[in-house]
């Protein structure tokens, strides 16, 4: 089987009939080990149950592989009567049903699967080239399996739509993160910067945090707990270390979604080993300082998108009035949070119709904003930016 190849999933739901026992698993067995294979933590060691064979395949095919297998258990074990395939597909047509999005030129006619082996493949990245590693696996990844907790959720019919599940889980993950970040007593300029990045993350929940509590109270299932715990217990660890204060605040976090402490332990021993075990194949620690290592690549991808399609761009900025002026301002002060929540909106807005920048549209593209709003004053007049000096 070929990841990236057409025709792959059709392979692998065929290979899956010879080695389906994982199908029969308790969820929170499935679970562990979608942990243990990485898929979780956003770093893809193995396939999930080892369904078929690693060989030579790379860490996107292996993502691709273990999402679907994710995805395919999830319709197993429920009660959903539509075929495995449309049944994906309509979940994330319904997902980004309310806005022009990079599936609107992959759905269309009869629901096949090289329609969801498009899907993924977008859902995973957009282009080799231009989204960096540490990007890739650490920022949207690590969330893929959000997806499956929404897909669950879409399946079972609970009242909710899908969307405000995605938007309160969201906001619960990051709210939680950002605690266990600010947990630490002494934080250095790593600590400062993974924060932002967390605090730049939010894609659905309008830059609007919960409190804790609300966080905690949104978490209602057990593997939404496990989930959590492990992001959190991630969130620790991106800094190689994890200092007592932070220790202290994974405890608590446990008991307070009524997690046993065998659990909490299991949860903390757990990244511990993974993280250890794989440091040298894991490109979130092949670096000593990944936030700046983020920065450095993503700056040259924005830089890159932005020359691109800076004719366009240009003319779209100066159809919007308002924008203008909150990018003419930020070039000489800080903006404030309802500033910066409107110019976020409306690039989003306009990425919608340039489609060479969808990856801002993609869960975790709103970190790359803030270098967006660096770079554009590059495209326009001279008098947008009394100060710039040309290079």
């Amino acid at each position: 089987m070929n990841p990236s190849s057409s025709g792959w999933i059709k392979k692998l739901l065929k290979e899956t009939e010879n080695n389906n026992l994982f199908l029969k698993h308790d969820e929170d067995i499935f679970y562990d080990n979608l942990r243990s294979c990485g898929f979780v933590y956003g770093s893809n060691l193995d396939v999930v149950n080892q369904v078929i064979l690693k060989k030579d395949l790379t860490e996107e095919e292996l993502c691709k592989t273990n999402l679907c297998l994710a995805l395919f258990y999830t319709h197993t074990n429920s009660k959903c009567k539509i075929p495995f395939i449309e049944s994906v597909i309509s979940f994330y047509e319904n997902i980004d049903s309310s806005k022009t999005s990079f599936l609107q030129d992959l759905l269309g006619g009869k629901k096949s699967d090289e329609q969801l082996e498009k899907i993924i493949h977008k859902r995973i990245q957009i282009d080799a080239n231009v989204l960096t590693k540490n990007f890739n696996y650490f920022i949207i990844n690590a969330l893929l399996f959000v997806d499956i907790l929404a897909y669950k959720a879409f399946i079972e019919n609970i009242n909710i739509s899908t969307i405000d599940y995605l938007k309160n889980i969201e906001a619960s993950i990051t709210s939680i993160s950002l605690d266990v970040l600010n947990s630490k007593e002494t934080k250095n300029q790593y600590d400062e910067s993974l924060i932002k990045l967390f605090e730049s993350s939010l894609r659905y929940q309008e830059n609007s945090h919960v409190n804790y509590k609300k966080a905690i109270a949104n978490v209602t299932t057990e593997l939404e707990k496990y989930y959590i715990l492990d992001i959190a217990c991630m969130a620790t660890w991106s800094d190689q270390m994890i200092d007592i204060e932070e220790q202290h605040f994974i405890e608590k976090l446990g008991r307070d979604l009524n997690l046993s402490t065998s659990k909490t332990n299991l949860s903390i021993k757990t990244v511990n080993k993974f993280y250890t075990v794989n440091k040298n194949n894991i490109a979130l620690l092949s670096t000593k300082n990944v936030v700046q290592s983020f920065y450095n690549n993503s700056s040259k991808m924005v830089n890159k998108l932005i020359t691109r399609n800076s004719k366009r761009l240009y003319q779209e900025l100066k159809d919007s009035k308002e924008l203008m002026v909150l990018l003419t301002q930020s070039t000489f002060r800080d903006l404030n949070k309802n500033e910066q929540k409107k110019v976020q909106e409306q690039l989003l807005d306009i990425f919608k119709s340039i489609p060479s920048l969808a990856i801002f549209l993609l869960p975790g593209g709103a970190l790359l904003l803030p270098l967006v709003v660096k770079f554009i004053p590059k495209i326009l007049p001279s008098a947008f930016d009394e100060n710039r000096i040309e290079e």
